[in-house]
């Protein structure tokens, strides 16, 4: 009997070692370069993973030790007869609350920022589609979650993270073949749209059995299972927002970039060539979409704003009053900077800075279009900032090198 129960631990700790691989590989950036085309990364994969592909009994085994590592089911009520409850997106106040205005902020500026490739996967993305929503439909699982693949491999079923996950799901091979891929010197299902779909889609069925919220599912994809339990631990919350700062900061900027690009291909699809939301859309979800007739790209006349150390600098006309232009200057910064930390720092109104920086938590994340971040900040507060910079640089460098 106690030999048996030391070769289990001995399965379990292997196992394990395996799988984590899946939970800290990091993101493959391609929705966060806007000014370069869809990578095509199609590296060989190098095979590490001594896991056997061949037996299914350590496929399911496999799919109780990730079930054993995730939270307990959060009671949360199923709004469809299907078993799921809807993937919220932009707009939805009954699920996003006072993070409402938050949320659509976010979604604009990562329209404006990220163009180009939202653009390029448009256009490229019937076929892919088409399958994924055939094996979601199949499933009666979410629509919305074909939108993961756009943010994990921007639709490109060979792509290959430097982690060695591949495929469209960007799955690793241990996952891969828990979820019963073949994965060898000869064959990677990863990269076989159908197989990769229904591969991935079990898996995102199997963490939404323990988390019951799509947030959270797309929180523990990117990350795993075991950062979402320590932050629930932490919080005693299954609400995304209020663990989001116990989360990686990857994992926080994964979460959010797929609500912004099922929000964007959902309901503002008929914007992405245009290039920006019109300024007055309402995200409602019982809104009807302005009709592109009546759209006029915001932007197009610009004020000027007071800006330490740089000419030139604009800002798009109606975003700040002009009382508010007044009283703000401009600084470019090129690492990020805690925004909590800033406020106490120079004693400003973090809200404040929120409104006046509402696209900077993508500077945050790496998910900005440019190395450089013009920082608005109150103009009064300018000498004390320059003081404290490299002092904020370096203290922000390191929480968030932690996170």
């Amino acid at each position: 009997m106690q030999y048996k129960l030391f070769l289990l631990a001995i399965l379990y700790t292997f196992v394990f070692s395996q799988s984590n691989a899946q939970y800290k590989k990091p993101v493959v950036k391609y929705i966060p370069i806007p000014n370069e085309g869809v990578q095509q990364n199609t590296t060989t994969v190098t095979k590490t993973d001594t896991v056997s592909s061949t037996s299914s009994k350590i496929t399911q085994k496999s799919k109780q030790l990730i079930a054993s590592n995730l939270p307990a089911n959060s009671k949360i009520k199923l709004d469809t007869a299907k078993g799921y409850s809807h993937v919220p997106l932009a707009g939805e106040k009954s699920y996003f609350g006072e993070k409402t205005d938050f949320v659509n902020d976010f979604v604009r500026k990562y329209m404006e920022l990220h163009n180009r490739t939202l653009s390029s996967v448009q256009s490229n993305s019937a076929t892919p589609f088409s399958v994924i929503d055939d094996v979601l439909e199949q499933k009666k699982m979410p629509k919305e979650l074909k939108y993961l693949a756009v943010i994990e491999s921007a639709l490109n079923h060979t792509a290959v993270s430097h982690a060695g996950a591949v495929g469209p799901w960007q799955l690793m091979e241990t996952t891969a073949r828990m979820m019963g891929l073949t994965v060898n010197r000869k064959k990677d299902e990863r990269t076989d749209w159908y197989k990769s779909t229904n591969a991935a889609t079990k898996y995102l069925d199997l963490l939404y059995s323990q988390l019951n919220d799509w947030l959270l599912v797309i929180a523990a994809y990117n990350s795993g299972p075991t950062p979402v339990q320590r932050a629930i631990d932490l919080t005693g919350s299954h609400n995304f927002w209020d663990i989001k700062e116990y989360l990686p900061r990857e994992t926080q900027g994964h979460v959010l970039a797929f609500i912004a690009t099922a929000s964007i291909f959902e309901n503002l699809s008929k914007f992405i060539n245009l290039g920006s939301v019109p300024l007055d859309f309402n995200f409602g979800k019982d809104e009807e979409p302005l009709p592109v007739e009546n759209f006029e790209k915001p932007g197009t006349t610009t004020t000027k704003i007071p800006t330490a150390g740089v000419t030139g600098t604009t800002t798009k006309k109606g975003t700040f009053t002009e009382e508010e232009m007044k009283n703000m200057v401009i600084i470019p910064i090129n690492e990020p900077i805690v925004l909590d930390l800033l406020a106490q720092e120079i004693s400003a109104d973090k809200k404040q800075l929120q409104q006046w920086n509402v696209d900077y938590e993508l500077f945050v994340y790496k998910k900005y279009s440019s190395p450089v971040y013009n920082l608005h900040i109150p103009k009064e507060k300018l000498d004390i900032f320059l003081q404290k910079k490299q002092m904020l640089t370096k203290k922000s460098k390191s929480y968030l090198e932690q996170k």
